[in-house]
Order: C-alpha cells, then sequence, then structure tokens
C-alpha cells in the first residue's frame, strides 16, 4: 500500500463487521491510526486486536451522547488527534406507511439520522483543531430517490444528504470537508441477512444494471479513503453514488429499429 493516509487517525462507527470492517482494513493498510467502534463489541475488539497497534476498538451506541462524547475521548487520548470520521453505522427496515411499527420508525431515525447528526457534532471541536478534517456520511441511493415500502428509511437516508450538505457549508471555512456516499445494493451482512423473497427482489433488480452484482465492501471502502485522504482536498458538500450504474437507468436488449 502506499500510505495514502499515513499519520491521519480516523473514527469509523459500525466498524465490526460489513462495510465498517472493510474501512478500517484498508485505512490501516493505508496508513492510518484507527479507532472502530460499534455495539458488537466481541466483533470489533477482535478486529481491532487483528489489525494491530495503529486500531484500537470502543463501544459506541451512536443514539446516546455521552458515548459520542466518550469515543472522542478515547481516540484522542489513545492516539493524539482526530482527522477522520466515517458515519457508518446504520440499520434498515421494509415496511409500508401503516403497517411499519412506530418504534421501528423511531429507531430508523435515532440511529441513521440522529447517529449521524450527532456523530458530527461530537467530532467537530477536534477536528477543526487539526484544520484539516474530513467526514464521510454513509447514505444510500435511497438517500436521492424514493422507494415503495421504504418511506422511513428513505426519510433518514434523504436527511443524511441534507446534513451532509449544510455540515459542508458550515465546516467548510473551518478546514473541515464533509462528503456523503451512496451505496446501491452492497454484500454486506444488512443485505445478506434478508429473508429469500426480498433477496429474490435485489437478484432481480441487479439483473438490470449495467453491472450486474452486489457492490463488495471493499469497493465502497476505496471510495472512502479517497474521500478522506488528500487527494479529495477540494471536494466537500458532495454526493458519490456507487451502485453499479443502478440510478443510471435499467438495461435492456436494443429494440430493433433504434439507434444505438
Amino acid at each position: 500500500m502506499s500510505g495514502r493516509l499515513a499519520g491521519k487517525v480516523a473514527l469509523i462507527t459500525g466498524a465490526a463487521r460489513g462495510q465498517g470492517e472493510a474501512e478500517a482494513r484498508r485505512f490501516v493498510a493505508e496508513g492510518a491510526s484507527v479507532m472502530l467502534t460499534d455495539v458488537l463489541d466481541d466483533q470489533g475488539e477482535a478486529l481491532a486486536a487483528e489489525l494491530g497497534e495503529a486500531a484500537s476498538y470502543q463501544h459506541l451506541d451512536v443514539t446516546q451522547v455521552e458515548e459520542w462524547d466518550r469515543a472522542v475521548a478515547a481516540v484522542t487520548e489513545r492516539f493524539g488527534a482526530l482527522h477522520v470520521l466515517v458515519n457508518n453505522a446504520g440499520i434498515g427496515a421494509l415496511g409500508e406507511l401503516d403497517t411499519l411499527e412506530l418504534e421501528t420508525h423511531h429507531e430508523l431515525i435515532d440511529v441513521n439520522l440522529n447517529g449521524v447528526y450527532l456523530g458530527m457534532r461530537a467530532v467537530k471541536s477536534a477536528m477543526v483543531e487539526t484544520g484539516n478534517g474530513a467526514i464521510v456520511n454513509i447514505s444510500s441511493i435511497d438517500g436521492l430517490v424514493g422507494v415503495l415500502g421504504m418511506t422511513s428509511y428513505t426519510a433518514t437516508k434523504f436527511a443524511v444528504t441534507g446534513m451532509t450538505r449544510s455540515a459542508a457549508i458550515e465546516l467548510g471555512p473551518l478546514g473541515v470537508r464533509v462528503n456523503s456516499i451512496h451505496p446501491g445494493v452492497i454484500s454486506s451482512p444488512m443485505v445478506l441477512e434478508i429473508d429469500e423473497e426480498v433477496r429474490a427482489k435485489l437478484d432481480r433488480l441487479m439483473s438490470m444494471q449495467p453491472i450486474k452484482r452486489m457492490g463488495e465492501p471493499h469497493e465502497v471502502a476505496s471510495l472512502a479513503l479517497f474521500l478522506v485522504s488528500d487527494e479529495a482536498s477540494y471536494i466537500t458538500g458532495a454526493q458519490f453514488v456507487i451502485d453499479g450504474g443502478h440510478l443510471a437507468g435499467p438495461w435492456r436488449e436494443p429494440i430493433a429499429g433504434e439507434g444505438v
């Protein structure tokens, strides 16, 4: 690896598995010191131990202000600074307006929306102090278009998109960049653990994409790596789609007579 994050300190939420794990592995490989955070303590601690001295683990429920304060204190005490935040933790749920449990609706908002807001709020002071901070908020392609049966989920992801833009305006003059990543269907635990009926629908959707497969966590990690590196020093307030061409429109065979 080329050491593209040499000297940088990162905090990643939801880092025990899936996209967060891939980001943690890639960041460490590129020279960063990384504080892994999650509520899956056994997995998070095992991953940090595997990654060695450049990694540490801290329990973090992203919905709790006090736990955010402890996590930021822990990373600055352990590594001396904080340059990077990846707000990766999130949950999903399917359900129409009148069938989704209100408790689930509120949980989606608490984790996917409030968790991101609290994270940016908690790291602001430490990042401004470095004068060269970068925040990446993991939204979704469902934060750019509506989805049938996912009103609550898409609401949280649209909110992350808007918060990213507003935070970029606020934090840019202070030396902190803020961007969002919008994955399509990624081979992560949240997707792999869905039931067979929903998986069949996803497979059908991917069959109509230009790239006819799920994305891999390491592919999202590569995009996050670029955005938090100094290579992206003039990029802020932007949305980056990584979806195999899903939002470009469905692929189909050419129709006879069409100019293609």
